[in-house]
């Protein structure tokens, strides 16, 4: 089964207060071979690369209206007068919040669903493969 990458550079405006930003890139991915998720790492300097992985429909769902409770959340929003997406991250460790180009999720979203349609991404899921790794304590 041929499995592809989607792999996009973004860069995020982390909220640091009420009129404060700090610019943080990050690098999106989607893979056919985990066809639910995507994996977000942002660089955080000296303290290294943060990942996180949540769903893909959730990402989809919240460019139109909020969506996600728990660790992650994503709304859409206008910061001076620009589409932009709000990505709520929450751990024990604390909590983010992400302002994203609207525009450049779309277009990123765009190409997943060119490689596996949304509500097609059990057809691209290997059981055997995921069992077999599961049996093995892979």
């Amino acid at each position: 089964m041929h499995h592809a990458t989607v792999t996009r550079s973004v860069d995020l405006l982390l909220v640091v207060g009420p009129v404060d930003t700090l610019a943080v890139p990050a690098t999106l991915t989607y893979s056919a071979n985990d066809p639910y998720a995507i994996t977000a790492a942002f660089d955080a300097g000296a303290s290294g690369t943060v990942t996180w992985v949540f769903a893909r429909e959730l990402l989809a769902s919240g460019l139109d209206r909020p969506t996600g409770e728990g660790d992650v959340a994503v709304w859409p929003s206008l910061d001076a007068g620009l589409q932009v997406a709000c990505v709520s991250l929450s751990s024990p460790a604390g909590h983010a919040l992400f302002e994203a180009p609207r525009a450049e999720l779309i277009d990123f979203l765009a190409q997943t669903e060119a490689l596996v349609p949304l509500g097609s991404e059990g057809d691209h899921l290997d059981i055997d493969a995921a069992l077999a790794d599961l049996l093995s304590g892979a």
